[in-house]
């Protein structure tokens, strides 16, 4: 009998525990459950986000890859701007958006659309942070601000070019970086100012520079 009167005790102990914490306890477990379903739903739906896109990217380097001596179609480089306006409005937030926007750049370039390519490349600086851990390659920035500087000037810019170029700080870059502020002071009819940046182009160099040697050559030259 004391067993059987214990035993109803628990019994009834265990309802009343039940009836003050079990509500909550179902709110817990169907939470924990939405939670982890939710999470492997957005899990899946990222990797097959980062399959569209990097399938997207393969096609724009199969169109971008030619032999050596040979140039890209007309029909493939815009089928490659394309592309890449299509990356940056489904996949915006991608890596991958982020390069097919430089190379639909390069591709404007070689067909002589300036305007195209600085679009592209001021798509990459103002879209910069807004991947999804907010870390876009800095070489790639880099490379993207030097692109758009060298458009900028092609287009006669050379005020703008100069602007954005003294607005960034070229870290490894400084050698390429130099070259163009080099290019843009030759533009503006500053000489003096051509052949300093022209200098620590060289000496930031890692070897020989033919080319930017032959520069600084034609700059003294003319002094």
């Amino acid at each position: 009998m004391a067993l059987h009167a214990a035993e109803e005790e628990t019994i009834e102990a265990l309802k009343k525990w039940w009836d003050d914490n079990g509500t909550a306890i179902i709110t817990l477990v169907a939470v924990a459950a939405l939670s982890w379903g939710g999470w492997t739903f957005w899990q899946n739906s990222r990797e097959a986000t980062i399959s569209a896109a990097s399938d997207i990217y393969e096609e724009i380097l199969a169109l971008a890859s030619t032999d050596p001596g040979a140039t890209v179609s007309e029909a493939d480089r815009s089928r490659i701007l394309s592309l890449a306006e299509q990356l940056q409005t489904d996949h915006g937030d991608s890596s991958y958006a982020h390069f097919a926007a430089l190379f639909a750049a390069q591709q404007a370039v070689n067909s002589n659309r300036l305007e195209v390519a600085e679009q592209q490349l001021n798509w990459v600086l103002d879209n910069a942070d807004s991947g999804f851990f907010g870390n876009t390659d800095q070489g790639l920035v880099l490379t993207a601000t030097l692109y758009l500087g060298r458009v900028l000037l092609a287009q006669g810019n050379a005020e703008q070019a100069l602007a954005l170029v003294d607005s960034v700080d070229p870290g490894t870059f400084e050698a390429q970086f130099a070259e163009l502020r080099g290019d843009i002071y030759v533009s503006l009819g500053r000489p003096v100012d051509a052949r300093d940046a022209y200098t620590t182009a060289l000496q930031s160099s890692s070897g020989a520079n033919t080319f930017l040697q032959m520069k600084l050559d034609e700059l003294s030259n003319e002094s």
